[in-house]
Parts: structure tokens; C-alpha cells; sequence
């Protein structure tokens, strides 16, 4: 950027999209061009080399298909002109069209501008990284989830014969007077001083930065080194961080890793302990690949867990004690006490979320059950993992793994082949916006058309944005009543949108004056102008709404649909179909909906739940209200498709990622049971990232209500593919 080789307009768009629509073109191929990518086309006409793609893509769309269908999109060479762009200017038609490929371009980008070992993971070293240290420069390890580097700096003071002049401790409550008399203690006498979890001690740190900071380099013994250990926190003192050595590890990637790591540890006499040999070998790797398949679901994001949980190698050790002791005390194996302790105590015993309990059980039945005791059982169709003779020794164990593919099928997560784009895309948005956090605040160079662009940002949402709703009038048009409940859900709304407008018309107001120099540039007016340029929501709107995932563009567009959706109510009378997702809270219309029900038919509340009933009628021609219930439309489902044809739930369609779901009937109904076969019974989350903070009905508050459809698969297919229903995406 500093040589002029990359257009800093285009570098917003790679790393942020595109925040303003210049001229709008109806999508030419919406069976596969979704609404994200369509957007972004649209957007990425603002930058000036851009300003024709839309159209040219509308003649090329054949061209731009076969793009879209390749499997390494980012080598392919673009259509007509846009041939002649230059492999940054193609991140930016990737990002558009494929962005699930767009990690794998700047890899090939970085490679080809700067070199290829900024691209390779770096061996972890520990005598690369002593050379460079110093008695009054700290070395620091970065911690992530699943690492532990004490195993390895144990080793390397073996190799440097320093074990006799090492010291170790681990930081917590009351240890920090002993952590300092040892490290003057090394100080003096030349040792290895290593504090661990220093994350843990955050009142204690800054006494350890005036330490550091009183080391004087001629008085120290030079032989004299700190390491610390740290997970990423605030509290950590930055000087530290910036005169110290910093290191960091990664936890084994892949179920291959994980299973070596499982075995690395074990001997043939240990496979051999039980009395039941034949059993013990079985389900051991039978739990070894199941701890694989839990840690490594995490990295599908909500298709995997709705919490990313923090399973630990002391579970299966656990695991792997109880089994040996299970299979001891028992004449069979007993799989309701292994099932239970597994998935309810020791892996369960994490689990903070109902939904993910029920998947982590149903995982758990193919691991710990009658049919794998049999050394031709395969765990995926494909047979790559399978059971092995229980006569072999532990190194034919150890052989068969190192053979196994290093990247994961979903196959064997019970996961669709679309959960790797899933995975792919989040990868890239991750990465894309750890970018945008990290920029410069203030810009360097081209300022003022920094300030212009979020001037036309401001002025472009405010022209956008309605009014706010005329309360009183709403009010006294819809009076609280015993008999339509819908009335009070309707005014609660409309007090919810008035806070949101007034203060998104209030602050762009605000932040508008700011700019001209008229009112003080305010921290909460800093942080929302940058907030409008990376194109995110700001935090003072976002306090004040709905939980949203949408970059702002489609956030304010988002919005500008559900205020419309609330005037046609007030204008038209209660709708027909009720837009789910265009409600602030949803559940107090469900609450409504069953009072109405209730107060009609006079039956106690608690005993009415809905039946739900799928109707083939798209929405625009259902013209008369149910009976007692309600239609509601606008819901998407994630990890499947619903079947129009055989009208109940499928397999995705390759590259197919979400897809709209019908109007549903919800029809309140007194004391039902539920169906135990032929519905999947399907969790609804506000939002794609489905984990919320925990309340008191053991449900997360994104979580909205489950809703039963049909199928003839049975239902534990659905619970491993993580299929859920969702009322808003993240375009």
C-alpha cells in the first residue's frame, strides 16, 4: 500500500464489503447466485476499477458459473477484461462470488509477493527462540485452547542441562510473593525461572511488569531467563509483551492427530491390563476416535457445537480408567453406565446447552455400542475408520493411523460435504475481519475522503431510515384487550423499533455535526464512525436491537423491511402471514398466540403447545386466517433442505448452504403429545452463530422455540448433520 500497488478503496472492500448500493440490477441467476454474493456484485461497483462488474457479469453469467463451480476457483481465469486484473484485484471478484477460497488466494497471494515460509506454520523451536532472548527480555508463551508447552520446555532444559537450575510455578491466588522471591532467587544464581498461566493472576501482573522493569542487564546473571506462559487477556501488561520473546502452539489438527496423540502415550502391556482384553481394545479406540470426532466438530462452528467447549485430554483419560474398571466389575459390557458416565459426567459434565447434550448423545451411540466389538465394523461408509484385529500390537495401532488422511471428511462427523464451505467461509470472515481489527484508527493519508465516505455513509442510512412510529395513535388503534393479545405484542414492538430509530437518527445526526466541527468528536462518535466505515454495526445501535450478524449495509436494509413489516400491521389490520423474523422478540408473539387460544377456549395456558403443519401455498396466496392458530413465514433451515415435492425434510444440495422454508401453521392445541417418530424436532435460533448466554430454562437466549417436521430418515441423522432453523442470516 505504501508502494501505491494496492488501492486502498480496494482494500476496504477485500477485508469489509461494500456499504453502498450504487445502482440497482436484479440478480440474473438466483438458483446460484445467493443474496451475499448478489449484494456484494452491487457493491463492488462503488470502487472505481469495478464500476461495470455488475453488468459485464450479467452477459458473462455462463462464464462466472463455471468460476463458481470449480473446485479451486481462485486459479481460474476470469471472463473477458477482467482477465487483466491483478491478483489482489481478484481477491476482491473471489470475495464476491466463492468466498469460502478466499484464505486459499491471499496464501497464494503472500506467497507470490513476499515468500512462501510467511505462508508455512513455523516448528516450534525452542532453541530458534532461546538464541534470541536475553536475561531482561522475558520468554513468552501465547497459549491456545488444547496446548500445553510446559511438556516441551521440560525437554529442552534436558537438552541445555539446566533441570537442576529450573524452577517452575504455577500463578494463582496467593502465589505471587513466592513467584518474586524466585525470581530474584534466579536472578542471583543464573537459573530458568518459569511462571505459568499468568492469565490467572491479573492482580499480580502489575508487580511482575515492575520486576521485568528493574532488571538491570550488567547486574543480572546473564545465564538468568523468564518464561512465561499466557492465555491472550487484557490484563497481561503490553511492556512485557513487547520486550519479551513471543511464541505460540497449536493443539493437534485433525482426528488423525488427535488419535496419535491418544495412543503415543500407551504401551502393549496397558492394552493387555483389562480382563476382558478383546472388549477393551475395541471400545478403546472406539472412545479415542470419539474424542477425535467431538474436539474436531468444533471447528464447524454452530453445524458442529452451539458452544465451542473446552474437552480436554483428562476427559478420556477418565473415560479410558472407567471403561477399564466397567468391563472389570461387569460380566458384558455394560453400555447405559459407560453411555451414561461419558456423555452425562465426564464430556457431558462441560455441556452447558440442551441442544448440544442431545447431539453429543446421539454421537456417543455410535461409539459406544453393541455393533462396533467387531473388528470388520466401519464408523463411516467409506470405511476409512474401522476397527482392527484385537490381536495386533500397539504398533500396527500406531501404523494405521499415521496412514489415515490428514483433512477430515464431514462423513465422519455425520456432517453434509456443504459443513466444509460452512467452515471455509466462517475461516474466511474471521480472518477478514481479525483484519479490520487490527487497522490503523486514524488514516494515514487520503483522510479527508475517509471523512467524505463516512459523511455519505451517514447521510445515505439517514435518507433510508422511517420515523418513528406515532405511539399514541398506534395506541389508541389498538387498545389492550382480553381477547386479542396480538394488540399488546404489536405495541411492545412498536416501543422497541421507536428506541432503535431515535437513536440511529439521533447519533448519525450527531456524528454528521462532529465532522463539520460543530459539536465535540465524542469517544462514542469515534467508535461509531469507524464502526460505519468497516461496515459493521455500531455497538450504541446494535445495545439498542435486535440480535443481528448482517455488515451494516444489509443490516440498515434489514431493518428498513421490518419497519415496513410492522406499518402494513397498523395500516392493514393483523397480517394473514406473520413475518417471524421480523419481530424484535419473537417469543412473546408465541405467547400471544397461545393466550388467544386460551382465553377463547378457556383451557389453562400451561397445558396448550403447538402442533406445527407445513403448507404447500406459498405465502403471497394465502388469503384467509386459521382457525385458533397463526402462519408465519420467513424462516431459513441450515444443514438441509425442506422437499417440496415429497414435503418433508432433504439432503442440501451441493453448494446450497441455507434455504428457505415454507409457511408454517403453528395451531395451538391442549395437553398433545408429541410424535415419537416421523419429525425431526428442530431447534429455531435468532441468529447462525446459535449460542447465546444461558438462562434459566436451561435454553440459550437465541434460542426461539423447536418446531417438529417430517421425515422418514430418523431423527439422530438430522441431530449429527446440526440441522437447525434460523430467522435471520448473516447477509
Amino acid at each position: 500500500m505504501n508502494e501505491d500497488k494496492i488501492d486502498l478503496k480496494e482494500w476496504k472492500f477485500l477485508i469489509s464489503g461494500g456499504a453502498i448500493v450504487v445502482k440497482e440490477i436484479p440478480n440474473p441467476a438466483p438458483d446460484w447466485v445467493n443474496e451475499r454474493s448478489w449484494k456484494e456484485i452491487l457493491c463492488i461497483q462503488a470502487v472505481e476499477r469495478f464500476a461495470n462488474f455488475a453488468e459485464d457479469f450479467v452477459k458473462n453469467t455462463e462464464e462466472f458459473k463455471l468460476i463458481f463451480d470449480s473446485s479451486e476457483p481462485h486459479k481460474e481465469k476470469l471472463p473477458g477484461d477482467w482477465s487483466q486484473l491483478n491478483s489482489f484485484q481478484n481477491l476482491l471478484v473471489l470475495r464476491c462470488i466463492r468466498p469460502d477460497k478466499v484464505t486459499n488466494a491471499m496464501q497464494d497471494f503472500v506467497a507470490d509477493k513476499i515468500g512462501q515460509r510467511f505462508i508455512e506454520p513455523q516448528t516450534s523451536d525452542l532453541g530458534v527462540a532461546f538464541k534470541d532472548s536475553s536475561p531482561v527480555s522475558p520468554l513468552i508463551f501465547v497459549l491456545s485452547q488444547g496446548t500445553d508447552p510446559a511438556a516441551d520446555l521440560y525437554k529442552f532444559t534436558e537438552e541445555m542441562k539446566f533441570t537442576k537450575k529450573f524452577s517452575a510455578i504455577s500463578l494463582g491466588q496467593g502465589q505471587g510473593p513466592i513467584a518474586e522471591k524466585m525470581m530474584k532467587e534466579g536472578m542471583e544464581r543464573g537459573k530458568w525461572v518459569f511462571f505459568q498461566n499468568c492469565h490467572l493472576a491479573p492482580s499480580w501482573m502489575p508487580s511482575l511488569e515492575r520486576l521485568i522493569e528493574q532488571i538491570e542487564s550488567d547486574k543480572v546473571h546473564k545465564d538468568f531467563r523468564l518464561w512465561l506462559t499466557s492465555m491472550p487477556s487484557a490484563k497481561f501488561p503490553v511492556p512485557i509483551l513487547q520486550n519479551g520473546c513471543k511464541m505460540t502452539m497449536e493443539p493437534p489438527r485433525g482426528i488423525k492427530a488427535n488419535l496419535l496423540k491418544s495412543y503415543t502415550n500407551m504401551s502393549d502391556e496397558f492394552l493387555s491390563v483389562c480382563t476382558k482384553k478383546t472388549e477393551f481394545r475395541f471400545l478403546l479406540f472406539s472412545l479415542c476416535l470419539f474424542h477425535g470426532v467431538t474436539l474436531e466438530r468444533r471447528k464447524f462452528g454452530a453445524l458442529g457445537f452451539n458452544i465451542p467447549y473446552e474437552f480436554t485430554d483428562g476427559d478420556l483419560k477418565i473415560c479410558i480408567s472407567q471403561l477399564q474398571m466397567f468391563l472389570d466389575e461387569y460380566s458384558d459390557a455394560p453400555f447405559k453406565v459407560l453411555s451414561y458416565t461419558a456423555g452425562h459426567i465426564n464430556y457431558g459434565g462441560r455441556v452447558t446447552d440442551d441442544w448440544d447434550r442431545r447431539c453429543l448423545m446421539n454421537i456417543l451411540t455410535d461409539f459406544y455400542h453393541e455393533k462396533v466389538l467387531k473388528d470388520e465394523h466401519n464408523f463411516d461408509k467409506s470405511g476409512i475408520y474401522h476397527q482392527l484385529d484385537p490381536e495386533v500390537k500397539l504398533a500396527s495401532y500406531i501404523k494405521y493411523m499415521k496412514d489415515l488422511p490428514i483433512n477430515d471428511t464431514p462423513e465422519i462427523f455425520g456432517l453434509h460435504e456443504n459443513a466444509n464451505i460452512t467452515f471455509a467461509q466462517s475461516e474466511t470472515f474471521q480472518l477478514l475481519d481479525g483484519i479490520v481489527l487490527i487497522q490503523p484508527k486514524t488514516s494515514t493519508g487520503g483522510g479527508a475522503s475517509r471523512e467524505t465516505m463516512i459523511e455519505n455513509i451517514s447521510k445515505s442510512i439517514l435518507s433510508k431510515i422511517p420515523s418513528p412510529f406515532p405511539l399514541k395513535k398506534v395506541m389508541e388503534q389498538y387498545p389492550v384487550m382480553y381477547e386479542e393479545s396480538m394488540n399488546t405484542v404489536l405495541v411492545q414492538e412498536v416501543i422497541r423499533y421507536n428506541k432503535l430509530i431515535q437513536t440511529i437518527i439521533n447519533s448519525l445526526k450527531d456524528l454528521l455535526k462532529a465532522i463539520k466541527g460543530l459539536v465535540v468528536m465524542s469517544q462514542q462518535l469515534e467508535e461509531m464512525s469507524i464502526s460505519l466505515y468497516n461496515n459493521t454495526v455500531p455497538k450504541v445501535w446494535a445495545d439498542k436491537a435486535y440480535p443481528s450478524l448482517k455488515p451494516l449495509a444489509a443490516w440498515v436494509d434489514d431493518l428498513v423491511e421490518r419497519v415496513k413489516f410492522i406499518q402494513s400491521w397498523i395500516e392493514d389490520g393483523i397480517p394473514i402471514v406473520f413475518w417471524f423474523s421480523g419481530f424484535f422478540f419473537p417469543q412473546a408473539f408465541l405467547t400471544g398466540t397461545l393466550q388467544n387460544y386460551a382465553r377463547r377456549t378457556k383451557i389453562s395456558i400451561d397445558v396448550i403447545s403447538f402442533d406445527f403443519r407445513v403448507i404447500k401455498t406459498p405465502y403471497t396466496e394465502v388469503t384467509e386466517k386459521p382457525e385458533g392458530g397463526c402462519y408465519i413465514r420467513g424462516l431459513y433451515i441450515e444443514g438441509a433442505r425442506w422437499s417440496y415435492g415429497a414435503q418433508e425434510l432433504a439432503e442440501s444440495r451441493p453448494k446450497e448452504l441455507y434455504t428457505e422454508v415454507p409457511v408454517i401453521l403453528l395451531m395451538p392445541e391442549a395437553n398433545r403429545k408429541n410424535p415419537e417418530t416421523g419429525v425431526y424436532d428442530c431447534p429455531l435460533y435468532k441468529t447462525l452463530t446459535r449460542a447465546g448466554t444461558l438462562s434459566t430454562t436451561g435454553h440459550s437466549t437465541n434460542f426461539v422455540v423447536s418446531i417438529e417436521l417430517p421425515t422418514s430418515m430418523p431423527q439422530y441423522h438430522w441431530i449429527k448433520r446440526g440441522v437447525a432453523m434460523l430467522c435471520a442470516l448473516n447477509y
